[in-house]
């Protein structure tokens, strides 16, 4: 039979060879490690030894102090002089150091020998304990990553709300574990988020299709239908077309914001502001609500439909969320090599904790959702997404007398990078 995945001549000995697991390593390289500092130690002892037993054999001596002594050996009296503690006669006085030398010679290399056999077996055994400490020892603390391994390996979109929670103390796999628990909180909470607005987005494209559907079937089931009354519930159909229509394009404006940016373009964020505020002029005035435009100079580097849509959807959203005789004030400036876009309106007052709320997908003031015809819900999270796409940071402030103030600051080096 044939396995799939590895050539035919391969199959066999991959099979053959064991993993190389890291454990296998580790362990391989403590034994190395020790056999090499064990071998350098033994090269170490062993020279010192030599050079501590080297020097002369017998010492010169003077006033009939014997000059060497040797017991137990064949030849002592060749080295004893007639006299206990008297020198040998100086007729043998050569021989007797010659033979002491080579004694002594001998005797030094046997040690030397003994010595050195005797350090080789114990550095062998010592190695085979190193390896079985050094698997032992690896295996212990390689234990948090097979911990990890097989927690990761376990969790999946279903079951993300599982952490690793390792203890022990706190190292680099301590650190390891708690990042990977991060990772996952954060995939949660994406998860958590995709399936929330998913379910908001097809909750706000279901409601202007069960409306068109009734106002059909309402106008068809009328048996006293005119033409003045299908033209009705044809304008209906078409008014909830249209909701769907800026449904859908703020949908897909927001997915290419989250995206990223492909290409950078100069984008003037003064000229933007003025014809966006000029285009809502009407609109403004609708509602009797004044709008100011300060458009000092102002560029950076970006994309300018995107740039576009976000000071639209600020307008828009500082117009719409207002009150009769209320103010709009657009400005643009130059700051701390930043550009800066700012949108402030009068309007009702909001509470500080309301304002992250504001730029989640499909929520309003108090946390519900949208469920008007004027707008899907999604301009400030829009804002925030392009302006993510352009690296830039949004500042929102409830003012105390009502309405917020809105900055949009684009970092610095693309700011300066714009001639």
């Amino acid at each position: 039979m044939k396995r799939l995945g590895l050539p035919t001549g391969l199959a066999g000995s991959r099979l053959a060879l064991p993993r190389r697991s890291i454990r296998l390593r580790l362990t391989s390289v403590y034994a190395v490690l020790f056999l090499l500092s064990g071998a350098g130690l033994l090269t170490i002892t062993y020279v010192l030894v030599d050079n501590h037993s080297r020097g002369p054999v017998i010492a010169a001596t003077t006033g009939g102090a014997k000059t060497g002594e040797v017991s137990g050996v064949p030849g002592q009296q060749v080295c004893l002089g007639p006299g206990a503690g008297l020198p040998p006669p100086p007729s043998q006085l050569g021989q007797c150091v010659a033979y002491l030398q080579a004694r002594a010679a001998t005797q030094r290399a046997d040690y030397l020998n003994t010595l050195l056999i005797g350090s080789a077996v114990a550095l062998g055994v010592m190695t085979i304990v190193a390896l079985g400490l050094g698997w032992l020892v690896s295996g212990r603390v390689l234990s948090p990553l097979r911990t990890i391994t097989w927690a990761t390996r376990n969790i999946s979109a279903s079951n993300l709300h599982e952490r690793l929670s390792l203890d022990g103390p706190d190292d680099e796999l301590k650190e390891l574990g708690d990042t990977v628990d991060g990772l996952l909180a954060r995939l949660e909470g994406s998860f958590a988020a995709q399936r929330q607005f998913v379910a908001n987005a097809s909750h706000e494209l279901r409601t202007p299709l069960a409306r068109q559907r009734t106002v059909v079937e309402v106008a068809l089931a009328d048996p006293g239908r005119s033409r003045e009354t299908l033209e009705t519930a044809c304008q209906r159909v078409l008014a909830a077309g249209q909701q769907q229509e800026r449904l859908i394009e703020a949908l897909l404006t927001l997915a290419r914001s989250q995206r990223g940016l492909d290409e950078y373009e100069r984008v003037d964020l003064a000229a933007l502001a003025s014809q966006t505020a000029a285009s809502r002029s009407r609109e403004a005035s609708q509602r009797d609500i004044k709008v100011t435009v300060a458009d000092s100079p102002a560029a950076c580097l970006g994309n300018t439909r995107l740039a576009e849509r976000l000071i639209t959807n600020l307008v828009d959203n500082a117009i719409r969320h207002n009150h009769a005789g209320g103010r709009v004030i657009v400005r643009t400036m130059t700051g701390s090599g930043q550009a800066v876009l700012s949108v402030a309106n009068t309007g009702p007052v909001i509470q500080p904790a309301e304002v992250p709320w504001l730029f989640e997908p499909f929520r309003r003031r108090g946390g519900r959702r949208t469920g008007d015809s004027e707008s899907p819900g999604l301009g400030l999270s829009i804002v925030g997404a392009i302006a993510a796409a352009h690296n830039a940071s949004v500042w929102v402030s409830a003012q105390p007398e009502g309405g917020l103030d809105i900055q949009v600051r684009f970092p610095s080096q693309l700011a300066q990078a714009v001639p």
